[in-house]
């Protein structure tokens, strides 16, 4: 995958490309990342990137020159030429990005992010520039560099070959619609909490069964509208309700 950033502070994506699955995956060439910076591409003695907004108002948005400039030799720089791969601007306005949609951008070849910031860039550049505006969430950053590291992250984690074991990914939350089971490692027994003795029988059908259900379970407790989502089949339902007796009897 060749991913092309249009961003003021290239520099911050080092904490993305230095550091764990994503720095490995990037220094082994699984994933090419590539940088435009607009004040590069500013023609003013001071390189400005920022202006006032037409009609006034507070903030600051981003200049049209440098950020076109930029955002289309971003698509120069990728396989094939211009107007080969789309282009997604990180924005608070977008489209809410969910665990199906990470799985299909994650295919594609080549993409350019584009990252705003001060109070947002000028609606021509949307109109003329932009294929898709996404969003990681409904709140507001100081620019898209961090929710752009955030769906680089996860895209990198679909990339064959990055992940040492491939059913890590396939285990996630949200991957088969429920959030994931409880885990535990060593200690055996910590301040008088103990790993569940089913995890340490050697049973794997029982182990797997018991994973089910409290995937179910925690999926119960903090995020009940993707238990609403999803149609569970009757297996799933009556290992819900074991659930739900065990908990409610315990609690």
């Amino acid at each position: 995958m060749k991913l092309s950033v249009v961003t003021l502070f290239p520099e911050m994506f080092s904490a993305l490309t230095d550091w764990g699955i994503s720095g490995r995956a990037v220094k082994q060439g699984l994933v090419v990342l590539n940088y435009y910076n607009p004040r590069e591409y500013a023609k003013d003695k001071h390189r400005s990137v920022d202006d006032k907004p037409f009609g006034g108002g507070p903030g600051m948005l981003m200049k049209t020159e440098p950020l076109i400039a930029a955002i289309q030799a971003a698509k120069h720089g990728l396989k094939g030429g211009e107007g080969s791969s789309r282009v997604v601007y990180l924005s608070p306005q977008g489209r809410p990005i969910q665990h199906d949609d990470i799985v299909d951008l994650a295919t594609r070849q080549s993409m350019v992010l584009v990252c705003g910031r001060y109070q947002g860039i000028d609606n021509r550049v949307i109109e003329s520039e932009i294929d898709e505006e996404v969003s990681i969430g409904d709140f507001v950053l100081s620019g898209g560099e961090l929710a752009a590291m955030a769906l680089i992250d996860a895209m990198i984690r679909f990339q064959p070959g990055v992940l040492g074991d491939e059913d890590s990914v396939q285990q996630d939350s949200f991957t088969n619609g429920l959030l994931h089971c409880p885990e535990y490692t060593r200690p055996q027994e910590y301040n008088g909490r103990e790993v569940p003795q089913v995890l340490l029988s050697g049973d794997h059908a029982a182990i797997e069964t018991w994973r089910v259900k409290e995937s179910l379970g925690a999926t119960w407790i903090k995020r009940p509208d993707l238990i609403e989502k999803n149609k569970l089949d009757r297996e799933q339902l009556e290992l819900l309700e074991q659930f739900i007796n065990e908990y409610q009897a315990h609690y």
